[in-house]
């Protein structure tokens, strides 16, 4: 929000987690998620909250493209992919988060895809959110 302020809520996902990422659970007010939660590297089932991070951002990113590309007047590929890495990360006491972004765009060239990969970087609400947060590497391949 550049001038932060909320002009319209377009969607407000409502969810309840308890016990965090060691034997907890989340779920969604509308009943659409419902997950146990579990340690990274653990045993246990369930996913851990990078997991979730991870496919929430990624298909945002690819959401966030598909708009810019129809303002570009280009055609993004169907088989269009992310693959992204979330890594939590411990400096001293300090808990952090770092992710690399893959982008596959199928049939477009580097230039035309490294454009709209620039320009949804711009858009994209999950980047915005952690611009300058977080260290992120983004490759086109």
């Amino acid at each position: 929000m550049e001038n932060n302020q909320i002009k319209k809520a377009l969607y407000t996902a409502k969810d309840h987690t308890t016990g965090g990422r060691e034997g907890g659970a989340s779920s969604s007010s509308d009943g659409r998620l419902d997950i146990k939660l579990s340690l990274p590297g653990s045993q246990c089932g369930g996913t851990n909250p990078e997991q979730l991070f991870g496919a929430g951002w990624s298909a945002c990113f690819i959401s966030a493209m598909k708009i810019v590309a129809g303002k570009m007047k280009i055609r993004i590929p169907e088989d269009v992919a992310v693959d992204i890495e979330v890594d939590l990360c411990l400096t001293g006491e300090a808990y952090s988060l770092q992710a690399r972004f893959n982008i596959s765009l199928p049939g477009l060239t580097h230039e035309v895809a490294q454009s709209l990969v620039d320009a949804a970087h711009q858009t994209c609400p999950y980047f915005k959110a952690t611009r300058g947060n977080i260290d992120v590497e983004i490759n086109v391949i």
